[in-house]
């Protein structure tokens, strides 16, 4: 048995059921074999006693996560451990139980904005989630069906701590708004959750504190997600708040992703706040009015954004890798040579702030800014400085040689050569992944995928033909390469 493939970044993912036509890849023995080498995982860290451990779990709307968390649950039992199980759950609430009800570890089964028939595993410690090279050696431990043996049965407590998290976020409204118990009144601010997780703030945060949710969309669970992907990246998920606000009058917007870990936003006009304009206000709220303080990026953010961050905020930008752990860990690093950073924030929507435990939480950035908006701030006028590209594109290279990411980084360095003999481009002075190449008026990155054999290709123009000119000038460029699988365009 090998589970190695289940891996991606820092969760574990795979194909839960076969209604999609995929093969099941987390079965129940295979979550019962992962969840089992977590804990011979945990005890080879800590050196603790399995019995001593408490571990919450808790689940998103998928259809399958019943069975999984059920199969999870046994692995736990057979542990020893004493299981806290939390039943339907946001990501960020089971980090939170190892504050709150001081788990050891907390463990939730979801598949974030993934189609319905995927589903996985994705734990945390105290001190955060799991990074890579630790999910690869309890698949590892998995793989060889390593468990803890001769323990006595541990034992569960049903808990609903979804019903203290909300009224966390209650009280961070009502200290930061300032206006007695029920400071949203007056206010009307529409969730769509996608039948996902985020139902819960509609019903359990924003409408006890006063606040008309009228027009929320699609706040029921329901794991087949038959409206709409739960995804602030998606244009018909985004298209779906923006109507929800126009339709209803509401002054505000949110949208969640599956399992409430990342959010996006709406203005009262309809104006999506979502990718590099959410950067920016989040980046407003967490500076707090302090110059020079530091938030920590992805790779793909605007040229308009960094402008705004440094220029408008007297902040800095510091541009790294996509993936959220990545942006997250650098922030931390940062913090630690002494660099003020309030805030890691990737343009999927996944925004950690320091205050938060760098928790990368939907709901606590959705609260920030409820706060803003019930403090009369003027979204619009805040982010009026901000300037947007006329054009943007991401087109995605794929790599079919074996050894793709050998070859793929050999791509990026021939590119830089190429571009250093083209005097229309400079390569930019925070290249931080891949080649990130400006022409003056827009610039273009190519990178590898976090866990693909493939290569995103991202262009942002302030000219409407910017971006034609740029693939003009890469396409001889790509023609030398028999293992890039080129998109239409670059052909």
């Amino acid at each position: 048995m090998d589970y190695s493939a289940l891996k991606s970044g820092t969760d574990i993912r795979g194909y839960a059921s076969d209604l999609g036509g995929k093969a099941i890849e987390l079965t129940d023995e295979a979550v019962e074999d992962i969840i089992s080498a977590f804990i011979v995982f945990y005890i080879n860290s800590f050196e603790k006693d399995p019995q001593e451990l408490r571990i919450s779990l808790g689940h998103d709307s998928r259809i399958t996560a019943d069975r999984i968390c059920a199969a999870a649950k046994r692995a736990l039992l057979r542990s020893g451990v004493t299981v806290l199980d939390c039943g339907l759950a946001s990501t960020p609430a089971m980090f939170m139980t190892t504050v709150d009800l001081c788990a050891d570890a907390a463990i939730e089964i979801t598949a974030s904005h993934h189609p319905f028939d995927r589903n996985g595993i994705k734990i945390f410690l105290p001190s955060g989630g799991l990074a890579g090279a630790a999910v690869a050696e309890i698949l590892e431990l998995a793989s060889s069906k390593t468990a803890v043996e001769n323990v006595k049965e541990g034992k569960t407590v049903t808990t609903h701590y979804m019903n203290d998290y909300a009224k966390r976020l209650q009280n961070l409204i009502i200290e930061g708004v300032g206006r007695g118990s029920k400071p949203l009144s007056g206010y009307r601010i529409v969730v769509d959750a996608g039948n996902g997780v985020g139902g819960f703030y509609a019903n359990n945060v924003l409408k006890p504190l006063g606040a008309d949710i009228t027009g929320s969309r699609f706040l029921e669970p329901d794991g087949m997600f038959p409206n709409h992907i739960p995804n602030p990246e998606d244009k018909t998920a985004m298209r779906s708040i923006s109507e929800a606000v126009i339709s209803s009058g509401a002054d505000l917007g949110i949208i969640f992703d599956t399992d409430v870990d990342r959010a996006g936003c709406v203005g009262p006009d309809g104006a999506e706040i979502n990718r590099n304009r959410l950067i920016a206000l989040a980046a407003y709220i967490a500076f707090g009015g302090k110059k020079g303080q530091t938030v920590v990026t992805d790779s793909v953010t605007s040229d308009g954004l960094k402008t705004y961050i440094e220029d408008t905020l007297g902040g800095r930008h510091y541009r790294y890798r996509r993936g959220y752990k990545n942006v997250i860990d650098k922030a931390i690093e940062l913090c630690g040579q002494g660099i003020e950073c309030p805030l890691a924030i990737e343009t999927s929507g996944h925004a950690a702030l320091k205050e938060n435990y760098f928790l990368d939480d939907g709901a606590y950035l959705a609260t920030k800014i409820v706060i803003e908006v019930a403090k009369g701030t003027d979204i619009k006028k805040l982010l009026a400085p901000l300037k947007m590209p006329e054009d943007e594109l991401e087109c995605r290279i794929s790599i079919t040689a074996p050894d793709f990411k050998e070859y793929g980084n050999a791509v990026i360095e021939k590119l830089g050569e190429y571009i250093i003999k083209n005097s229309k481009y400079i390569i930019a002075d925070d290249n931080r992944e891949g080649i990130r190449v400006s022409n003056g008026a827009g610039w273009f990155l190519l990178r590898m995928s976090v866990h693909d054999p493939v290569m995103p290709l991202n262009f942002e123009s302030d000219d409407k033909n910017g971006i034609a000119e740029m693939i003009a000038d890469l396409k001889p460029f790509f023609a030398g390469f028999e293992k890039l699988q080129l998109p239409d365009i670059l052909a």
